[in-house]
């Protein structure tokens, strides 16, 4: 919204600046912080007021979680709002990337919504229907993948492009959606897993949002896109004012989510930050790279997925209890102790994404 200041400008005064993206993304970054400060305690009073009892906590979890009891759960609304500000204030709103991304969030920040809420009012660790859940997330990225193919640049729609190998595309075709689906999809459910300790989720989510937020500034421009010998994506630069609103919301929501949490994110906050990430790969055509800066995701989601299959066919279990965070601490790992490796493990994965911008 703001950026249409720069009509009042002459090319060398104040107004000037707001055409920039990166002196917007700063703005939207402050505003997403302020936003969390400000509305961060309010918000809480009116969660704690409202549900009572919390979030309900898991029987066969770890017993140093049953301390968490009462606990209000939602907090991701925080987030979502800051976001939202921030990025309708900042952004260019004639961006058709800023809305897809836009789209995504809220949307999965509703589904999540959903489920915390019946969660809450039931006292039910269940929620929702995971198939009602799963359906809907399909829906959403679905229509998140054709709409980002539809603005690609010719030579890029419905491609795979490649980490690594420059002049590598794969034409996927018609399986160009489902492909972005499982990406959205996928990214929305990881996250949503790793939220199970204090401050767990947030920070890599941060990481990751700023890794991509640089990957699709770089992308979007073609002076740098010919430097790094990368595919060009017009008009994704815009993403990094959203990535910023993500960045900014993060900080405002861990300072009441540091342990001991006084709020939780709740689905609210994980589905819908794990699909913006989603939408943000599809967006710059750096789906596989976020498998490598969202690793500690593919991970814990990799956990469930086989501890499942492996007692389902022996009755038997890989790990202590799943997702692998919760392993640790039935090892006996402090919670503070696994946060913060598993942030030092993030970091480096973010590190070593990056390096695919430049490694050819």
């Amino acid at each position: 919204m703001l950026y249409w200041l720069t009509l009042l400008s002459d090319g060398g005064d104040f107004y000037n600046l707001f055409r920039y993206i990166t002196f917007r993304a700063g703005g939207a970054f402050l505003t997403a912080l302020v936003f969390g400060f400000i509305f961060g305690k309010p918000l809480i009073a009116v969660l704690r007021r409202k549900q009572g009892k919390g979030q309900p906590i898991r029987d066969d979890g770890p017993e140093g979680h049953f301390v968490k009891a009462g606990t209000p759960t939602m907090g991701g609304l925080l987030i979502v709002g800051a976001l939202l500000t921030s990025t309708l204030l900042w952004a260019r709103l004639d961006n058709p990337f800023v809305w897809l991304v836009l789209f995504v969030t809220m949307s999965f920040a509703v589904i999540g919504f959903v489920d915390d809420y019946a969660k809450v009012s039931k006292q039910n660790t269940k929620g929702t229907s995971s198939k009602v859940r799963l359906l809907f997330g399909f829906l959403i990225a679905a229509i998140a993948g054709y709409w980002a193919a539809q603005y690609h640049p010719d030579g890029l729609q419905y491609q795979l492009a490649m980490p690594v190998f420059k002049d590598t595309l794969i034409n996927l075709g018609y399986l160009f959606v489902p492909f972005a689906v499982i990406v959205i999809v996928g990214s929305a459910n990881a996250v949503n897993l790793t939220d199970g300790l204090d401050g767990l989720a947030i920070m890599p989510v941060m990481i990751a949002a700023g890794t991509l937020g640089v990957i699709a500034y770089a992308v979007g421009r073609v002076d740098f896109t010919e430097y790094l010998d990368v595919h060009y994506v017009p008009g994704t630069g815009e993403i990094l004012i959203f990535t910023a609103g993500i960045f900014g919301g993060g900080l405002g929501f861990l300072w009441y989510n540091a342990p001991p949490a006084a709020v939780f994110m709740g689905d609210t906050g994980s589905l819908a930050l794990g699909g913006a990430l989603g939408a943000i790969a599809v967006a710059t055509k750096h789906e596989l790279v976020l498998a490598i800066v969202g690793g500690l995701f593919v991970v814990e989601a990799l956990s469930v997925i086989i501890q499942v299959i492996y007692f389902k066919r022996t009755g038997k279990r890989v790990f202590l209890m799943a997702p692998i965070h919760h392993h640790y601490e039935k090892k006996g790992w402090a919670e503070p102790q696994i946060v913060i490796r598993f942030w030092i493990i993030s970091l480096i994965l973010a590190m070593v994404g990056l390096a695919t911008l430049k490694v050819r």
